[in-house]
């Protein structure tokens, strides 16, 4: 068995290297050629009180060291077969091999990467919260399909009764929507032992179906009701007045905050509580854990309720946090792109919303390359966010492993 592994995770290494020398004869042969002048990068605003000069990178000769840079990190990984490092090696690869591409679309031209990386922020905030509520329920063993249409419940709900009585009282609706649903997928799986799978897909389908009916048929006629508030930015003072830090992180509204605090409290509660460890042993090893004392059901229960909280208080985001109004299938599949950063992540809070800023950074990545009028067409760029999912998946996530008693139901004897 050893030798197998050894051999998949050379195969893994090689391939890897492969994509690296792939890139650096992309970006020598194609880019740096055509990067003609500077790219300038703002990093301040005009209302900053500490402002920074722009950030200037000549175009052609960054690519070229680039190029050169990952050429030499590719043949050595492909020469040395099982490298210890690979994943992360290919990790810095990807992420240089995105600057220099940042840098031939930006040559000869300006724009604020301080705005970007914001905006990487925001965009990530629906998917982190959608790989945190995968994160609570496969940790107790239920594989949540269903995040998707719980999100989608979530704006509905935050853009039903944020018109009706204000933002807070929207924002709880939400919540309190979200942990229903979860509930629901709770008794499906757990009480009535129905494949998880399809319990997760009825929901989806169900949420899609019903907002989307009421969405065409009463807000069309009725539209006050999809006229909800939107919650300002909170400006943390001094923090936010720091050049690029303080815009990015510490000038945003209370759905960016609230990812930050629940990824925290949810390592907290996993990994440093009684209630944590008793929740993971549900999810690797129930029976061993209900030999104990531990009611495995009930964790279920709770666990994935309380990740269908998680998922409304996410689906808000998209309405009362972003444009104020609901439209049909707004979501766009944040809730499968959040269980990709959940897998990429590990199964573990923070790894999930570090995923999540990978796959937000995609997609605010295609909206300002169009903005910059590259030549690429709009409809690849706007595939970004989803080939960053396929490829983070399929390429970097190989030796993860999911808890042991994913996706089985669990009968008391």
């Amino acid at each position: 068995m050893s030798v197998l592994l050894d051999k998949a995770r050379q195969r893994q290494t090689r391939i890897s290297g492969a994509i690296l020398i792939g890139l650096g004869v992309l970006l020598a042969v194609f880019m740096a050629p055509d990067a003609t002048g500077v790219a300038t990068f703002r990093l301040s605003r005009p209302t900053d009180v500490w402002p920074v000069p722009n950030l200037v990178v000549p175009g052609g000769p960054f690519i070229y060291v680039i190029s050169a840079l990952l050429a030499f990190l590719g043949v050595r990984l492909f020469l040395r077969g099982g490298a210890k490092w690979a994943s992360m090696i290919l990790g810095i690869g990807l992420a240089i091999a995105v600057a220099a591409f940042l840098v031939w679309a930006t040559a000869g031209k300006s724009f604020s990467l301080t705005g970007m990386l914001q905006a990487t922020l925001v965009r990530a905030v629906p998917i982190a919260l959608g790989g945190l509520a995968g994160v609570l329920s496969e940790r107790v063993a239920v594989v949540n399909i269903g995040i998707e249409g719980m999100l989608l419940a979530g704006a509905f709900t935050g853009a039903l009764v944020g018109s009706l009585a204000g933002g807070i009282a929207g924002l709880v609706a939400a919540v309190a929507v979200g942990g229903m649903f979860g509930f629901i997928l709770a008794a499906l799986v757990v009480t009535y032992r129905m494949d998880q799978i399809i319990a997760g897909v009825f929901i989806n389908l169900f949420v899609l179906g019903l907002t989307s009916y009421i969405s065409s048929q009463v807000f069309q006629e009725y539209r006050a009701l999809n006229n909800a508030p939107v919650f300002r930015t909170i400006k943390i003072p001094l923090l936010s007045d720091v050049p690029v830090i303080g815009p990015v992180f510490f000038n945003q509204n209370i759905f960016v905050y609230g990812a930050f605090i629940l990824a925290g409290l949810a390592t907290y509660y996993l990994f440093h509580t009684r209630h944590g460890l008793r929740a993971r042993a549900v999810g690797e090893q129930p029976r061993a854990a209900d030999t104990l004392g531990i009611n495995v059901y009930r964790t279920r229960y709770v666990n994935v309720t309380v990740a269908g909280m998680v998922a409304g208080f996410g689906g808000a985001w998209f309405t009362l946090g972003s444009v104020g109004r609901f439209d049909e299938g707004m979501t766009g599949g944040r809730g499968f792109i959040g269980l990709a950063a959940m897998i990429f992540g590990r199964w573990h809070p923070v790894g999930a919303l570090l995923a999540a800023l990978v796959f937000g950074f995609a997609d605010s990545l295609q909206q300002k390359l169009a903005l910059l009028g590259t030549p690429i067409p709009s409809e690849f760029l706007a595939m970004a966010p989803y080939v960053a999912t396929i490829v983070v998946v399929a390429g970097v996530v190989g030796r993860a492993r999911a808890p042991a008693a994913d996706g089985k139901p669990y009968v008391k004897e």
